[in-house]
């Protein structure tokens, strides 16, 4: 069985897996561009999901399974890959660790005022002026109560905080204090202090935060996304704080990334903008390949259940 991979795998795990499955060969590519030619008798690809064209599903004609080491598959040809009948899996839940961690330090930088200290530590200027806050007794409002979701409110309940999660079902989960129907976002949006949202890229979620949203917050409140950009509408967020519907927006992810050096969100003094990095992390790729190799496992034997299979037809 041939083995494909445009992912650019650290050589101390493709060399793990390769004395693991001596008897399958493997391919380890940087890039699409190097990994094309193999890919077309590959019976198993790895990618991180936004370099295959419909044209690479369609060429690989002995191609049965896809795994993409990613949560993110905005830019994968699911139509294609559907009409082959393709295994799809991804490596969602890797990033819940580091990206619950980027959300409480989001909360803690706007709360102990981080970018004002470090500017009066610039200008060398002593002042206890500032007005420190305390996440203790706070209140955080999630939206998308999932693995990343639960991690954060795992971290969130050691501050402290009471946690309401926002989803499609509601019910009970972990570490939250309460599970809300989507449909009760106005009211639970009414009482939050930190609004986070890691809500997926899909044609539901396409400006999830408007202005509606933003004027059911408090003018304290801080809003926070690291999910997609797309569940922002970006003109309205900032008309939103001009006006003063909310106090501070930590912005993680965009419609257009890199973001611009002209766009606005740079230069506004209640935005604090990161560059897409919230689950970036030295584990990504050894959590990821873990569910390669658990996976690969399954696929060979013929028995036991994936991990995190994906619906290609649903797109997740």
């Amino acid at each position: 069985m041939k083995i494909v991979s445009s992912g650019n795998i650290h050589h101390d795990i493709t060399s793990r897996l390769e004395e693991r499955f001596q008897e399958h060969e493997f391919r380890w590519h940087e890039n699409m561009s190097q990994a094309e030619a193999d890919l077309k008798d590959a019976d198993v690809f790895i990618t991180y999901g936004e370099d295959m064209e419909p044209w690479h599903v369609e060429s690989a004609s002995r191609l049965k399974w896809i795994m993409i080491v990613s949560a993110g598959m905005d830019e994968m040809p699911f139509r294609q890959v559907a009409a082959k009948n393709i295994l799809v899996t991804n490596a969602k839940g890797i990033h819940a660790i580091p990206m619950a961690e980027y959300s409480m330090h989001m909360m803690l930088h706007v709360a102990r005022k981080t970018a004002i200290v470090q500017q009066q530590e610039k200008e060398h200027r002593w002042s206890r002026e500032p007005v420190m806050h305390e996440l203790y007794g706070s209140s955080l409002l999630i939206a998308g109560a999932g693995a990343i979701g639960t991690r954060t409110a795992k971290l969130a309940k050691a501050f402290g905080m009471h946690v309401t999660g926002i989803n499609r079902s509601g019910g009970e989960s972990p570490y939250f204090d309460e599970l809300l129907h989507v449909s009760k976002l106005p009211e639970a949006l009414h009482t939050a202090d930190y609004v986070l949202s890691i809500l997926p890229k899909t044609a539901e979620t396409k400006n999830f935060f408007s202005l509606e949203q933003f004027r059911q917050m408090k003018q304290s409140a801080v809003f926070i996304n690291m999910g997609r950009g797309n569940a922002v509408n970006e003109q309205e967020i900032i008309i939103a704080l001009d006006e003063g519907e909310f106090r501070h927006a930590c912005l993680d992810v965009f419609n257009e990334e890199p973001l611009p050096k002209e766009h606005p969100f740079w230069a506004h003094p209640a935005i604090t903008v990161t560059p897409h990095l919230s689950g970036i992390s030295p584990m990504y790729q050894p959590r990821a390949m873990d569910i390669f190799e658990k996976n690969l496992t399954v696929f060979l034997h013929g028995n036991g259940e994936y991990i995190n299979q994906v619906d290609p037809d649903r797109g997740y």
